[in-house]
């Protein structure tokens, strides 16, 4: 369930004189305003950080990437600190809406695993724009009590057999990049040819599909209310904690990896404080904390180091190379590109 965090931290501020992104000088309050994923960070996390900085967070929350990005390309709102995903954050770059990051207030980027690193590049190259904060996959969690065999291939989605126990991701590039991958092609694919084929397929899956969901997907899989759930890695493993019968699988015809990173929008009123917020998000303990709370994978090496080694060698959470060797990283693919998909999603959605 989505809510709403908002800290509100009588502190003294004077003594934290944190400069601005542009000529508004909002930030020497010493506030920063943040905009995350639901239930996306410990609470504990933003209280510890406000009792030692002295720097107060206003803090709010998004579903999705697509409905982020209009709120803060609008500038309606200065945030300080967003966490796109990997495609989402090359698209805000291409379009000049992030600060370059200053990595002298940053030092504790350190803790970032080159590999993470090395693949935010994709995205960003050189890095000068994001730091990795979470990561995971995309992959078919089955409840073993309801299936009447083990899962290894995307093709379940269209057995007939589980009409009515399927929940799909109620997202285009989700849709459309599992199933493009099951016809073994690309999920950052631009081919209309194969995209018209990924369309119908999905037209035809959709009389199988109980619920196109985001975050139901959790409750229903826990609760015994579908059989099979396309379903991130993280939410995947909360699941199982909550229900012992629950599968995780990134099929066999490969799957989507992804990167959700802390940027800073350059309409922001506390670079300074941002840069801050981030640096500290990358301590160990705070990443341990951060993973423990949400469950989704972290890129902080010593912060992994810190885990149970129980979770260390769990392979929801830490997949095999050759399981990552199998996904691919969303790419923006232009904003013409975008909105064919995204007419392509209303076809299947209105049938």
């Amino acid at each position: 369930m989505k809510k709403m965090i908002a800290l509100f931290l009588c502190l003294t501020l004077a003594a934290f004189g944190f400069t601005g992104c542009g000529s508004d000088k909002g930030g020497e309050n010493g506030e920063i305003t943040v905009y995350n994923w639901g239930e996306y960070i410990d609470p504990e996390v933003l209280t510890m950080f406000e009792e030692e900085t002295g720097i107060k967070v206003n803090y709010e929350e998004y579903e999705t990437n697509e409905i982020m990005y209009p709120k803060v390309k609008s500038e309606a709102v200065a945030y300080d600190v967003i966490f796109p995903s990997d495609y989402m954050i090359q698209k805000m770059i291409e379009e000049d809406m992030l600060a370059e990051l200053n990595y002298d207030n940053i030092p504790n980027i350190k803790n970032i695993g080159e590999s993470y690193l090395k693949s935010s590049e994709e995205f960003d190259p050189g890095n000068k724009y994001s730091v990795p904060y979470l990561w995971g996959t995309v992959g078919i969690l089955y409840n073993k009590t309801m299936v009447d065999e083990p899962i290894d291939s995307w093709s379940v989605l269209w057995d007939e057999k589980y009409s009515q126990d399927i929940l799909m991701q109620d997202s285009v590039r989700d849709a459309f990049g599992i199933t493009l991958k099951y016809l073994g092609y690309s999920l950052n694919s631009t081919d209309k040819t194969e995209l018209e084929e990924a369309k119908s397929l999905l037209i035809e899956q959709k009389p199988l599909v109980q619920a196109y969901v985001i975050d139901q997907v959790r409750d229903k899989m826990i609760g015994n209310e579908a059989a099979i759930g396309v379903i991130y890695s993280g939410e995947a493993l909360y699941c199982q904690r909550e229900n012992e019968d629950l599968e995780y699988v990134v099929p066999k015809e490969g799957s989507n990896v992804w990167i959700d990173s802390m940027v800073i929008p350059k309409n922001c009123k506390n670079k300074e404080g941002a840069e801050a917020f981030i640096n500290y998000l990358c301590e160990p303990e705070i990443a341990k904390m951060n993973f423990e709370y949400i469950t989704y994978s972290i890129p902080n090496e010593p912060g992994i180091e810190l885990l149970d080694q129980e979770i260390q060698d769990n392979k929801t959470c830490f997949p095999d190379e050759d399981v990552l060797e199998r996904c691919e990283t969303f790419q923006y693919l232009g904003t013409d590109m975008e909105e064919y998909y995204s007419e392509l999603w209303k076809e299947v959605k209105s049938q």
